[in-house]
């Protein structure tokens, strides 16, 4: 209930104005990093030593769940892709998305690194593992007693709701742009206004679906098979067809792509033995969007072909 009233309330902000949605998003990005900064401050003051000691006998110290997690911490760094695209949004992108991007992985690893030294520092890993979900909380507990609890919660619903709020507007305009090309197929079913409204309602739809059928740490294994192999394809894409064109060195395309494979396959392995239903629907799903764009494109091909003889033959 907490996550569809968040995506329908990103909805709406998402259907107003850029300009409330860049105070609402910049006002709670503030309100949540200075939280998660005071809580991981507070836990690192408390702690004995700022230490990091995780040995453990057994299967908990394995590569491939090192992989596993790996490929997690890929996806809490995956927010600066918001940034690329919503570059038409950007002032001056050629010389901002870049600046944008190492900021915010810059901010991110200063922010994560906290955390997991606040954590670390303050809970054993039996205790991190049985208290995942407010692990940062429980650090600080004993300085900020229950109210660390709530105020985690409170931060947690604000992280939450921003990044739903800036992945809406990101993926929405994203798809009206593949749109607009003729890349992806598109239906108005009776609605009015432009295409990235239309594009918009389709993406709150297939999180209102995603957040009612699985639970968050499906969602997550969903979105980091989704992720790596749509960074797989675009690297690919860079070092086969456009390498020359925006003069890329292809030892960086080439080495993101064995990093994801290694992400990836380490991710799967832990996931088809502890979930395979996930991997299960990933793969079904990749494989009908697949189908269906190739079918789409197919058919777009042949019916813009007799225009074109047509036009090249008036000419």
């Amino acid at each position: 209930i907490l996550g569809v009233s968040l995506i329908l309330a990103a909805f709406l902000i998402n259907l107003s104005g850029n300009r409330l949605i860049q105070g609402v998003a910049s006002f709670i990005g503030v309100l949540k990093i200075v939280g998660i900064l005071v809580i991981g401050l507070v836990g690192v003051w408390i702690a004995d030593s700022i230490s990091v000691d995780f040995t453990s006998p057994g299967e908990a110290g394995t590569f491939s769940n090192f992989l596993g997690a790996t490929a997690l911490g890929i996806l809490a760094f995956k927010g600066f892709t918001t940034i690329t695209n919503s570059g038409s949004e950007v002032k001056d992108p050629k010389r901002n998305v870049g600046r944008a991007i190492v900021i915010s992985i810059a901010a991110c690893v200063v922010i994560y690194s906290l955390v997991g030294f606040a954590v670390a520092s303050n809970l054993s890993l039996a205790e991190i593992i049985k208290t995942q979900d407010y692990s940062l909380a429980a650090a600080a507990r004993p300085a900020l007693g229950e109210y660390g609890v709530w105020f985690t919660v409170a931060i947690a619903m604000m992280a939450t709701a921003g990044g739903i709020l800036a992945s809406i507007f990101a993926v929405s305009r994203m798809l009206a742009m593949l749109t607009e090309m003729k890349l992806v197929p598109h239906r108005h079913f009776g609605m009015p206004g432009s295409i990235q409204k239309h594009t918009l309602v389709y993406t709150v739809v297939l999180g209102l679906i995603l957040t009612a059928f699985f639970d968050l740490s499906r969602i997550a294994a969903l979105g980091i098979v989704f992720y790596l192999i749509m960074d797989i394809a675009i690297h690919w894409g860079v070092l086969r067809y456009l390498r020359e064109d925006i003069k890329a060195n292809r030892w960086v395309p080439a080495t993101a792509i064995l990093l994801d494979l290694l992400a990836l396959g380490g991710f799967v392995w832990v996931k088809l033995n502890t979930d395979p239903f996930v991997i299960g629907v990933a793969v079904v799903t990749m494989i009908v969007i697949a189908v269906a764009e190739q079918i789409f494109l197919k058919r777009s091909a042949a019916s813009e072909q007799p225009g074109n003889q047509e036009s090249h033959h008036h000419h």
